[in-house]
This record gives structure tokens, sequence and C-alpha cells, in this order.
């Protein structure tokens, strides 16, 4: 018997997979893994070849930064990489508490709560503020962490469409059997690149006497004057009842956190599954986030540097300014493309230019609405950017 050969458990199957896969091949809608041979950074190795990197979340440039590297590694030594358990069994650590001080002081709020994913994070909290008799209200276009919490938490749950806050009213008007009423949303959209109307929210649920739970994954440690995000940006930051956020994206680490009132917190911590049931971060990353958090502070210069190139982008972009290249105002470009097909032709040309920027394509985005998602890195420069915009005139059927 040949103990090595792999494991095939669906033979009978197979034609159906296979059948499958062939149809969204032929859609334009199969996705392969690419491996990257490199370390993150505005350049990485992919296929042997060094490509230009325009689809990353690393906007602060802070994934291999060696302030980020040297705490990490000091952990290590110090703590070990694993956790070991949860964090109510013997995985609370040193640098867990450390961080979500940290995060509490950061978001000026009274307490913070640290998980492995950004997307465990959503599914808490959504999860922990709603459940049978309450209401929750979710624009269209929020991310699918957001969507499959407020799904799974029991509550009633009404859509509204993409920034429609007339309709957002509407929903809160007739919902007046609700124990319980919570809008939760992203700030900054990561498809497209637009932004909550942070203000007009704040009204409907002081109006309304909701509950307001933003997302400020793409935009912590980016937008605001201290780099707390978009709550910051507009003001409102008082008025935010909770914010849920990432270590993954501009901190350049792993990890999500949920930052609230000292009542919530506690709360989360003893019936939020994708906290209780889940080994803790190992405290490495912590130390990492720590670090990051460090640096957001300390060198502003870097999301300065990163809105330069990306009011410079969009200048450039000016001319080729159409329905297929809506008005974003943030670090996310979306080039609209719509056929699944043609985005993935024009990521191909690009590729050949020496630039990544893979093909976002349904269900992550609407169907017809294929795109190039472009992000921009504070270690971009301004050579990276000409050639990115020369592809673009040159690939781009809408130039």
């Amino acid at each position: 018997m040949n103990t090595n050969r792999p494991r095939n458990t669906c033979d009978n199957h197979k034609a159906v997979w296979s059948d499958q896969l062939t149809e969204l091949a032929e859609l334009g809608l199969l996705r392969t893994l690419r491996r990257v041979d490199s370390a993150q950074g505005p350049t990485i190795t992919v296929a042997g070849r060094q490509l230009l990197c325009f689809c990353s979340n690393n906007y602060l440039g802070l994934a291999n930064h060696p302030h980020v590297l040297n705490a990490v590694k000091n952990a290590v030594d110090e703590w070990g990489w694993g956790a070991g358990a949860s964090r109510l069994v013997s995985g609370h650590m040193g640098p867990h508490e450390q961080l979500e001080s940290r995060l509490a002081a950061f978001e000026h709020m009274q307490r913070a709560l640290v998980f492995a994913t950004g997307y465990q994070a959503n599914l808490a909290a959504i999860r922990g503020l709603v459940g049978k008799n309450d209401i929750v209200l979710i624009d269209k276009l929020n991310h699918a962490s957001i969507v499959d919490a407020a799904r799974s938490s029991g509550a009633t749950v009404r859509v509204f469409p993409h920034l429609d806050y007339a309709k957002l009213e509407r929903l809160l008007d007739r919902s007046g059997d609700a124990r319980r009423r919570v809008i939760a949303t992203d700030s900054v959209f990561s498809m497209d690149g637009d932004w909550a109307d942070l203000p007009r929210l704040v009204e409907l649920k002081e109006c309304y006497d909701a509950i307001l739970c933003i997302d400020e994954a793409h935009a912590t440690g980016v937008l605001g004057a201290h780099g707390r995000g978009l709550a910051e940006m507009m003001g409102v930051e008082q008025h935010i009842d909770v914010v849920v956020g990432t270590l993954s994206k501009a901190l350049g680490g792993i990890g999500g956190f949920i930052a609230a009132s000292d009542a919530i917190v506690d709360w989360l911590v003893n019936t939020a599954g994708p906290f209780i049931y889940t080994t803790a971060l190992p405290p490495a990353a912590c130390a990492g986030a720590i670090a990051a958090l460090d640096l957001v502070k300390q060198e502003p210069q870097r999301r300065q540097r990163l809105m330069s190139l990306v009011q410079r982008l969009h200048t450039a972009l000016g001319d080729m300014r159409n329905e297929n290249v809506p008005c974003s105002r943030s670090h996310i470009i979306p080039l609209i493309v719509g056929d699944s097909k043609e985005a993935v032709r024009l990521s191909k040309a690009l590729e050949a230019e020496g630039l990544f920027v893979p093909a976002i394509r349904p269900p992550t985005v609407p169907n017809g609405k294929a795109r190039l998602r472009i992000s921009l890195c504070a270690d971009h420069n301004d050579s990276d950017l000409d050639r990115l915009i020369v592809a673009l005139r040159v690939h781009g059927r809408w130039a």
C-alpha cells in the first residue's frame, strides 16, 4: 500500500468540480494563487520577475520596516512564537494587554480588544451588539465580514443602497419595534475607495437612538491628522460607539481589534465566539503592531507622502476620467472595466509591463463591475507612478 500517495476522497465528484471550474474559466472568473518570493514592498518578486506592486494594503510601507521587524524579533526571543491557547485560558499574555492599552489610547476609547483577524473582529462586534428582536442596518457595499456578521447575528438585517442615507432614514423610521438598532458601515470602502458620510450617520444614530459601528480598516493609520481614521478626519470621533480596525493593512501585520466602552468590551470577552474559541494572536504580532503604532505617531510624513502620491495619480488620470474611472478620494483607486475577461486582459497587459495589479471580479464586486483596484504605498516613488500612468494610457481601452 502506497501511503505517500495524496488522498483523493472526492473521486466520485471529480467531474462535477471540473465542470464548475471550467465554467468559471470561461466566464473569466477563475482565480489562481500567485506565489510571491520576496518581502512585501513597493516591488515584489512573482514568477522570477520583479514587479511594481499596486495592489497591496501595505499603505504605509510598514510590513517590512526595520523598527517593526526588530520589535517582532525581540518579542520572539522573550515570549516565543505561539500563544498556546485562547485568551480566556492561558493565552492572555503581556503583549496582548500592552497592545490593547495602546489601541484604546490611540482610538480615544475606554477599552480595546484584539482578535486574530479583522474579519473576526467584525463578526464579534456585530454579533455582540445585536441578536433576536434587534435590527442591524448595513450599506450594500460593506465588507463581506460585516455582511456575514449581520446575517449570522439573529437580528433583522436591512440593507440600504450604497451611501443612500435617505433610504437608511426610512428604514430607521420603520424600525420602532426593534429592541436595539445598529448601523454598521465601512468608513473607507475597500473596493471603491469612497467614504461614508460619518457626520450624517451620527445625526441619524442620535435621532433614532441607534448604535453606530464603523470599520476603519482602510483608514486606520492613513486618514486624520494623527492617523486615527476617517472619524478623526471628519471630526466625529466622540460620537462613534464602536470602532473596528485591522492590524494587517497600514499597520503592516496581522490581527484586528474593537475599540469601545468598558461595558461593550466586557460583554464581548464573555460572549464573542471569535474571541473565546480562537487561539490568541502570537505575542510577537502584538509587538509588531505596537511598533507600527509608534511609527504612525512619529512619522506623519508617511501618510503625507502617500496622500501626495494619491493626488498626483488622480491628477494624471484626469483626462481619462469617465464612468470607468470614478472619483475616489482615497488611496484606493478603482478602474472599472466591467467585463471580467477584459479586466483579466488589462491586468495581464500591465504585468507584461512589470506592474502587478490583479483583476478584481465577481463575487468580490457586483456583476458587470470587474475592475483593477489600484492601491498606493508610501514607499512608491514618482518614477513608479509614471510607469503605471503610461501603461494605463497604452493598455486601457477607455483612454
